[in-house]
């Protein structure tokens, strides 16, 4: 489609007709979403953004004048400065997510302390329902980093009994928190 077509189309747009806007659509759309897809390199936001660049043509139509500019400098003008609104508009709500995340107190709130004290003592509770010797095992094991051999040995049992006690100690602990 020539320039000059382009220039009838948004003309005819201006007052409102729509089968010109879709023609003129047609033909434009292709280049304004390469446009739109190179500043924001992610194809939904492209999209978004090429919807955007259509509405503003839509309403803004009547503001073209020719005036020996291309008529698609007019619009890729409109889907560059979109886009690139965009792009800084998601630069600045990630700023901000940065900036709330960096303000945020990691600390746990009073619920979240409540409820940990509540589970603290639920598995204490669980602990002591152990064997003797078998929650420090299992603290040893879990809390602390000691490996199998290291509390077979601190233990004075065989390796495969360690393990055994470990793995059962677990499932008590399981049974029992599920209670």
């Amino acid at each position: 489609m020539s320039l000059e077509a382009i220039e009838q189309q948004i003309a005819r747009v201006a007052t409102g007709d729509r089968l010109a806007f879709g023609a003129l659509y047609s033909q434009t759309s292709a280049k304004l979403f390469g446009i739109a897809l190179r500043v924001l390199k992610d194809r939904a936001e492209a999209e978004e953004v090429l919807q955007e660049v259509y509405v503003k043509v839509w309403h803004n139509a009547n503001r073209y004048r020719a005036n020996g500019l291309s008529p698609m400098t007019w619009l890729i003008t409109i889907a560059r400065n979109t886009a690139i609104d965009r792009a800084r508009k998601r630069r600045e709500s990630q700023a901000g997510l940065d900036a709330a995340e960096a303000m945020a107190d990691p600390t746990p709130g009073p619920e979240a302390l409540a409820v940990q004290s509540s589970e603290r003592e639920k598995l204490a509770g669980c602990f002591g329902e152990l064997e003797e010797g078998r929650a420090d095992a299992v603290r040893r094991a879990y809390l602390e980093g000691e490996t199998y051999a290291e509390l077979a040995t601190s233990f004075d049992v065989p390796l495969n009994t360690m393990r055994t006690w470990l793995r059962r100690s677990l499932m008590k602990l399981k049974e029992c928190l599920t209670r």
